[in-house]
């Protein structure tokens, strides 16, 4: 897929945008005729996630290479090594797309398929298909391929899977001659190659493969690959980028958008690089000021919310409605409030009457509460202590802010029913309840003086301490404000705790709802014996509710809060050596700052910024799997160790032959800090008088190993590598000649 990349990193340097997938365009076959009957080398890449292709004087007539054999403006066809069966629906014709083309069909890319699974060839269907689209763009139209074959595989490559591959190059393209080599050794040859064609190729050092799914180390001396002793780990671009995007996920698991692997293979490829030292790296971004600098903020394609424009005629009709339904909501509400505490009011008038015309017969008492619901005095008592309770609050807070009202007339109280008629007397009923809830209600306006004046005496004594020791009254106001941080730390460290349903809070919270679910109340029988339910005779027996129930935010939380905010106000007030560093929020703030610059937060309606992935940690961590894949969970040694235990087994001669040219090839060659974390590891396994060549990367790490591969085509010793047909027909197909750029397994 190509890419149109709108992102200017000049005037935006730390916001990226997703680039936007560009449909391919088409490009006629090539001609064939300057190729028709000059057995030119036909060069094939066979890559896992790029096909390239090409004649080994691509770009060039078969006469016009140099003396030299300079293949490097040479330029192969290349495209994505993927095909699709796919059936158009609006014709209803079957089409075989492949490479960019599958793009192109929205239904088709659930029918991809690779020839590769992994670091193994295996689905061979899927390899002739692509072959058949790459002879095609090349324009071969002979009944066979009459073109030598040089082709990569894999180091160490199956029997089985180079087997098939002979099978399909001679059977089904009749080719000439096939040889195999393994990319990253041409990468190295046509970087390090001789300029004249007749000077044999001598060089020495260590080869670094970053491949899609493994990373190899080979070793070469004299020119010659030694594969004996090359190492290879899985862990290559393919398991980096599911790394990447696994990371993302966990960290962005409510994204608005959904995150592909070609996304993160780009985000990969654009923002991650290599450590010289990762521990060091972390612990500088324990700083949140370094986390935030070091971030690189993606922002994914999203969508604005239509809004609908209005005029101002109908803004101001919609805010005159809002306004008038929050006006009849107000007074639906009072009206509840109103008819709720009536009725707490007459029940409670109800139970003081029912408590003061208690009879001196015990058995006779006994009845009338039980007959009233309650099963002794101390259910009463604590059922009018309740009502008590929340007709004082309900009362409370009608009476903030509003003026005393002049009280009413209750002219028909003390007149006797004898002198009443039927109306008359439900007045006179009607006028005791309306004279029980003015009494209330008198007392509510006490009993909020009293506690005003109380405050208010409070506050004095306060103020008197204040100015005759103030080092001592600063020292009790952060004693109780530590006191309560302590206590509003410890709420929210338990209800951290109660979202693990494995905590030790959880299971005890489940006890305790276990226990008020279990019928295990005192029976009848049990009370006739003496045995009484004493729960609510505490008032603490109310706090288990709030224990159990996580939800909300309780009055006992809201209140510390109040208390907090006012102890710390009076402190920033008068102490000086209290600053707004001290305080809850600040003191807060600074705990959860690291956690805000890792995942910084947006408003709700910022559409934007909630499609933003911000990559901080993550840069350098999904490429310190190269050197510790333990990290993602692959039981495997690292770079570091591999290329410990290559060196091992040669010589100190041949180590120091080895070192001198250290090479590194494959997409992540490409990544910042490679370079400078390859000689920082290889460095301390060394003897101090080795010398440590400088780490080397390739020209063109996609291209060079296959314009080494046509170089190498170009000599006469490209003659003597290849397996012919009669060979083939002799040996089978996982039989191959053993040169110095080829797998060693099952070589002649």
């Amino acid at each position: 897929m190509v890419f149109d990349d709108d992102t200017d990193p000049s005037t935006s340097p730390d916001l990226f945008y997703v680039p936007t997938p560009v449909l391919p365009t088409y490009t006629p076959p090539d001609s064939y005729d300057s190729y028709r009957g000059t057995n030119t080398p036909l060069i094939i890449d066979n890559g896992a996630c790029n096909l390239r292709f090409g004649f080994s004087t691509s770009g060039s007539s078969p006469n016009e290479l140099n003396v030299q054999g300079d293949t490097n403006a040479l330029t192969p066809r290349s495209a994505q090594n993927v095909i699709a069966k796919y059936k158009e629906r609006k014709y209803n014709q079957p089409l075989l797309l492949f490479g960019d083309g599958i793009e192109a069909e929205s239904g088709a890319k659930g029918q991809a398929k690779t020839p590769w699974e992994g670091d193994v060839l295996l689905n061979f269907d899927a390899l002739e298909h692509a072959l058949d689209c790459a002879f095609i763009q090349l324009g071969i139209d002979a009944s066979s391929v009459e073109h030598p074959i040089l082709m990569t595989e894999r180091l160490g490559s199956l029997l089985h899977s180079r087997a098939l591959t002979s099978e399909l190059m001679f059977e089904q393209y009749s080719v000439p001659s096939l040889a195999y080599c393994v990319d990253s050794i041409m990468s190295f040859y046509q970087n390090n190659r001789p300029q004249m064609l007749d000077v044999p190729f001598e060089a020495d050092g260590l080869v670094i493969s970053f491949n899609t799914a493994s990373t190899s180390v080979i070793p070469i001396l004299s020119g010659k690959g030694v594969l004996s002793q090359a190492k290879r780990i899985p862990w290559g671009t393919q398991q980096s980028t599911e790394y990447l995007l696994k990371l993302v996920q966990l960290k962005y698991h409510s994204f608005p958008t959904r995150v592909t692997s070609m996304q993160a293979n780009w985000m990969l490829h654009n923002f991650c690089e290599f450590a010289t030292d990762y521990t060091s790296t972390l612990r500088s971004l324990k700083i949140p000021a370094n986390l935030r600098a070091s971030e690189r903020i993606v922002q994914f394609p999203f969508s604005l919310p239509v809004v609908e424009e209005k005029t101002e005629e109908e803004l101001a009709r919609a805010t005159e409605k809002r306004k008038e339904q929050g006006k009849k909501l107000q007074e639906m509400a009072a009206k509840n409030r109103t008819e709720k505490l009536l009725q707490k009011e007459n029940d409670l008038q109800y139970l003081l009457n029912l408590k003061e015309g208690r009879v001196e017969s015990k058995r006779e008492w006994t009845n009338t509460l039980q007959s009233e619901g309650f099963d002794d005095d101390a259910a009463l008592e604590d059922t009018i202590k309740k009502l008590e309770h929340d007709i004082k609050r309900a009362r409370k807070k009608d009476m903030e802010g509003a003026d005393e009202p002049e009280e009413p007339s209750f002219n028909l109280i003390d007149v006797p029913d004898a002198e009443l008629d039927e109306d008359a007397l439900k007045e006179k009923k009607k006028q005791k309840l309306m004279k029980a809830g003015w009494d209330a209600r008198a007392r509510a306006r006490r009993e909020k003086e009293r506690e005003r004046e109380e405050k208010e005496a409070e506050e004095r004594r306060d103020e008197g301490e204040r100015v005759d020791n103030l080092q001592e009254w600063a020292s009790r106001l952060r004693r109780e404000q530590e006191a309560l941080m302590n206590k509003i730390k410890e709420r929210a460290r338990r209800k951290a705790a109660l979202a693990d349903r494995k905590s030790a809070a959880a299971q005890a919270r489940m006890k305790n709802i276990a226990s008020l679910a279990a019928d295990d109340r005192v029976s009848k029988k049990k009370r006739k014996a003496g045995g009484e339910d004493m729960f609510g005779a505490d008032d603490e027996d109310w706090a288990i509710y709030r224990k159990i129930n996580t939800a909300t935010v309780s009055s006992d939380e809201e209140e510390d809060y109040n208390h907090l905010q006012a102890i710390e106000s009076k402190l920033l007030q008068y102490d000086p050596t209290f600053t707004t560093h001290h305080t809850h929020a600040s003191l807060t703030s600074q705990q959860s700052a690291l956690i805000s610059a890792f995942r910084p937060q947006y408003m709700e309606g910022d559409i934007a910024g909630r499609a933003r992935i911000h990559l901080n940690t993550e840069r350098w961590r999904v490429c310190e799997t190269f050197f510790s894949p333990g990290m993602a969970g692959v039981d495997s040694a690292g770079l570091g160790e591999v290329l410990q235990s290559v060196l091992a087994r040669f010589t100190e001669a041949e180590k120091a032959r080895l070192v001198k040219n250290v090479f590194i090839t494959g997409a992540p060659s490409q990544f910042p800090g490679v370079r400078e974390r390859i000689y920082a590891t290889m460095r301390p396994i060394l003897p101090p008088e080795m010398h440590l060549g400088e780490i080397v990367r390739a020209v063109d790490p996609s291209l060079d190993a296959w314009r080494g591969m046509a170089s190498f085509a170009n000599t006469e010793d490209f003659r003597n590598v290849g397996v012919t047909r009669e060979e083939y027909d002799e040996w089978g197909g996982e039989r191959i000649k053993r040169w110095w750029g080829g797998n060693w397994n099952c070589s002649v």
